[in-house]
């Protein structure tokens, strides 16, 4: 961990995260007037679960579902039900 003043991090930037990523450093903790003030870390993409077909079997669809498809129509259209 290192710490750097506030016009470092603006100054120094690119190199700081290329610490991040060659893995020399975990976190970078930013400091104004010798407070900290920030943290800076690498970003840790968290793998995503396959979400298509996540909410299977948890519902039913009705078999008249579509039923009513008619009468919408026509509210669209002008037409009375």
């Amino acid at each position: 961990m290192c710490q750097v003043n506030v016009f470092q991090a603006k100054t120094e930037l690119s190199r700081l995260i290329a610490l991040l990523e060659n893995g020399s450093e975990e976190e970078i903790i930013i400091a104004r007037n010798g407070t900290p003030v920030a943290r800076l870390v690498r970003w840790n993409r968290e793998e995503t679960k396959n979400r298509i077909g996540a909410a299977k079997g948890l519902f039913r669809v009705p078999d008249d579902f579509n039923a009513d498809d008619g009468a919408v129509a026509s509210l669209f259209s002008g037409d009375k039900p």
